[in-house]
């Protein structure tokens, strides 16, 4: 099985990429029965899916994340990127799990592994840390960095979770000292909880711009949030295109059936398990 990618049109910060599955390379290894005895058990999944009836509804909130979600915040993302574009040669972004494995995941996915060697002019390096307690990682960036001009995405839910918090207080301390207290909370963005939490009540006493992390989004879906927005942002892209593509894509996964891709994929998938 394969998914072939079929690029569209390619501008400055903006790659179009199509999808289709294919699944000719299983045809002799998963009959056309044990695919339609999927049907009933993909069906009745699907069901509890949609309608919020399965374990963990409570965090169905990126079922439509493309359409639903906060214009005013977006626009907001918008600007604190161009910002960090304009007054950073480096974004440090920290946060653990999903906190940055969907960010650097899209971005890698359009511009390759590499992709700070081979950036847009007036768009920032982007380091990602807080994801391990490697006090060597930490100075490999910190050497990095050097005396250029730098910026921090600190992603977390609680603000108390140890890499995160570690790397964090590296890099405050490095940016207060480099800028003040004052010039350093200009260069810190919080995205986090949207009431509560260490890392929120510190937003709000510092005076950091904040962006919220929905309660019913789990980090490993939360790619199409501001976790994943502002990286994705100050990478170059075009984060509504991006959006509009999701939205796309949750059209075209409407259908219970086979003209639906994440619908076959599913199906033959459990097949072949």
């Amino acid at each position: 099985m394969v998914f072939p990618f079929r690029r569209l049109t390619q501008k400055e910060g903006d790659i179009l990429m199509a999808m289709e599955l294919k699944t000719t390379g299983v045809n002799g290894f998963v009959k056309p029965a044990e695919l339609t005895n999927m049907e009933t058990l993909l069906n009745a999944v699907n069901d509890e899916l949609l309608t919020g009836k399965g374990a963990g509804s409570d965090f169905l909130g990126w079922l439509d994340l493309p359409v639903n979600y906060d214009k005013e915040e977006f626009a907001r993302i918008q600007k604190a990127a161009k910002k960090i574009q304009g007054d950073s040669d480096v974004l440090v972004v920290i946060g653990i799990g999903g906190s940055y494995l969907g960010a650097r995941a899209a971005i890698e996915f359009c511009k390759g592994q590499m992709y700070n060697g081979v950036r847009e002019k007036g768009i920032p390096e982007i380091y990602f840390v807080g994801n391990n307690i490697s006090s060597s990682y930490i100075n490999d960036v910190v050497k990095i960095i050097g005396d250029r001009d730098f910026s921090v995405n600190i992603i977390s839910k609680s603000g108390t979770t140890t890499e995160p918090a570690i790397a964090f207080r590296v890099f405050k301390k490095m940016l207060e000292e480099k800028y003040g207290a004052e010039g350093a909370k200009g260069r810190i963005y919080a995205t986090t909880d949207k009431a509560r939490g260490a890392l929120k009540n510190l937003a709000n006493v510092e005076g950091y711009e904040s962006f919220v992390v929905p309660d019913d989004v789990g980090g490993r879906f939360s790619v199409l949030t501001p976790v994943g927005l502002l990286p994705i942002a100050v990478a170059g892209f075009d984060i509504r295109a991006l959006l509009d593509g999701a939205k796309a894509m949750e059209t075209a996964t409407a259908a219970a059936d086979d003209s639906n891709p994440a619908y076959l994929y599913a199906k033959t998938r459990n097949a072949l398990y």
